[in-house]
Formats: structure tokens, sequence, C-alpha cells
């Protein structure tokens, strides 16, 4: 078959046409023999890979239409691009990036979702052979529709991860209509100052208790009420809690009369689990017994032979550790079960 290019959107070469059990299958590639990277704008023709990449096309002689476009990766032959690889980008025209669906069929979902709705329209593109659900129209209606712009007043800001552990930036939420606004490339003081003072219609920032954005908040937008982040005081205070509750444990546990183990009922993980517990409990005694005799704690690290952070943290209280077995189903009936044994039970079933 010639390559017909009114079978492609503008922007794709035809190489052939198949039939497949659900439909037809359009197999084209790009016409440019160049991309433009879409970090730096630079035009390059190396070639790194290929791949298949599928999109949904409007229906033909009554079937299903599939395009398979043979889409390459490029270098980018910047040297101070941070983006070193990168995917073509097909034409305006023909898709979206990382869509799945040509514009041409784009535009068809989005005015039947404009003119049926959601359980209609899917009804009724269903007759056309267009496979969408009625979440996807309603979800095409939303991504089209016009966005007001409006002017924050309510922000909150906060650190985000590009890669986690190695480089963090700025995110800018707006917390009334519960959007984000911008992502700046660092944590800087400066950087988030000066984003601050070019929105004067600001008046209240969402924060948490880190110095960088106090300060920041302060250079940027003096007039503006600072408070504290909800989920941070939540957060803040829950460790507190917790903190609290595992100081406690040992004093609950001796209330409530569950400070005795009995090793005999501990499986052999727990055992060891339980040998390592006795080892902690008997070094902070002794750690604490010499601190009650006004050692300091640099004698004691000489004694001990621990590190001193671990001796400073048992003087403080913050070293403390709860051995917990493992819980069955059967122990509140153990008492029980080992009376009717003992009385000469031995009927599984009947015990």
């Amino acid at each position: 078959m010639g390559r017909d290019l009114s079978l492609a959107p503008c922007g794709l070469v035809v190489e052939r046409v198949e039939t497949e059990a659900a439909g037809l299958l359009i197999v084209a590639r790009p016409a440019l023999a160049t991309a433009a990277c879409p970090t730096c704008g630079s035009t390059s023709a190396r070639v790194h890979s290929t791949y298949r990449r599928f999109l949904a096309d409007l229906p033909a002689q009554g079937r299903a239409v599939r395009i398979s476009v043979r889409t390459r990766r490029f270098r980018c032959a910047v040297m101070s691009c941070h983006r070193r690889i990168f995917t073509e980008r097909l034409a305006a025209t023909a898709a979206r990036p990382f869509a799945r669906r040509t514009m041409r069929l784009e535009s068809i979902v989005h005015h039947l979702g404009l003119a049926l709705g959601g359980r209609p329209g899917q009804g009724f593109a269903r007759r056309l052979l267009l496979p969408v659900s009625k979440d996807t129209l309603l979800r095409v209606v939303r991504r089209h529709a016009a966005l007001p712009v409006e002017v924050p007043r309510v922000v909150g800001i906060d650190d985000w991860a590009f890669k986690r552990g190695q480089r963090y930036g700025t995110i800018i939420c707006d917390l009334e209509r519960r959007r984000i606004i911008d992502l700046l490339p660092d944590r800087e003081a400066a950087t988030v100052a000066a984003w601050l003072t070019a929105r004067p219609s600001i008046s209240v920032i969402a924060r948490d208790r880190g110095a960088g954005y106090i300060q920041a908040a302060s250079d940027g937008r003096p007039e503006a009420t600072q408070v504290a982040d909800r989920w941070h005081l939540m957060e803040n205070a829950s460790a507190a809690f917790l903190t609290a509750v595992q100081r406690s444990m040992q004093a609950v546990r001796k209330a409530v009369g569950t400070d005795v183990v009995d090793p005999q009922v501990l499986s052999c993980a727990e055992r060891r689990q339980h040998s390592g517990w006795l080892r902690r409990e008997e070094e902070n005694a002794a750690i604490l017994a010499l601190a009650k005799q006004g050692v300091s704690i640099r004698d004691i690290v000489r004694r001990t032979s621990k590190s001193r952070g671990l001796v400073r943290q048992v003087v403080r209280g913050g070293r403390t550790d709860v051995f917990r077995s493992r819980q069955c189903s059967l122990d509140p009936f153990l008492k029980q079960l080992d009376a009717d044994w003992v009385g000469g039970c031995r009927n599984g079933a009947a015990l």
C-alpha cells in the first residue's frame, strides 16, 4: 500500500497498514530527521535508541484504529544541559507528550464530554468505536477547561525531593484552591524570599518551623502572617506522644503485671530478641548506677567502653526499650488447656 499521508496526523509518515483482529494498525514514523531538546531547545540528530509508542486514533471503515509510532530518543548536544537523553516530541497536531490518543481523537472526546457528559457520553462513544470511559470524558473536559488566573492569598511552603537524600527543592501551594503554584529549584532562603516579594497579594504563609523558611518569609513578606503548618504540628505532637509513651512502657507493664517474661514460651527468634533486650537492660542499669554516683559522662564512656552518644542517651532517659513477645490467640486459654491436659484430656477436638 502506498504511503497516504491522510491516514496519519500531520508530522507522521505512514509506512504500512496492518489488519488486526480488533481493528487496523497504522505503522508510522516522524517525518523530521531531528528533534529539539525540551529543556534547552537545541536541535539534535544523534539517535540514542527507539521504541514503539501506540496512539488511539479515529475509527475507519467501521474498525478501531491504532497508530504505532517508532519514536526515537536523542542525545542532547549541549554539554551544559542536564538532560543528556530526551525523547522526541511529536507535532502539536499529532499528540501531546505522554498522550495515548491523537489530538484529533482528543478533540472528539472533548466535544462528547461537553455535549453529553460522563455516562451518556460513554455509551455514545462505544457506538462510535471510541474506547473511552465516563471518567476519561470528564477528565478531558477538566483538562481543557480554562483555569481562572487568580492571585494567591494563602500559600503553604515546604521542601520536596527531586531525588531523595540528594537534591531538594521548594514546593509552594495555594491552600485556598488546593493546587500547586510553583516549584522552586532549591531550598535557599533568598530564592523563596524573592518569589514572595514578587507576589504582594500573599497575606498568610503556612510553613514548617525550619530556620530557612522563617527567614525567607520574614524577608519576602514581612507584613504577612506566618502560621505553623498543621501537618508538621500533628507530626511533632504525635512524635512527642509516642516518645512519652515509650519512656513509660516499663512502668505500665509493671502496673498491669506483664513485665515478667517466661523464656519457656518464647520461640527461638524471640529468645534471641529477649537475650538482647536483657543485655541492653544490664548496660542501661550499669550506666545509670554510675551516673547516680556522680561519675561524669566521659568517665562512664571510659569505664563501659560505650559510645558517648549512647551514654548520653541512657543518662537522659532516651534509650527505653520494651520487649514485646508475639501474641497468640491461645494465650488467654493456656492455663485452662494446661489444666485439662494434666487432667487427662488428650483429645484435640475436645480441647
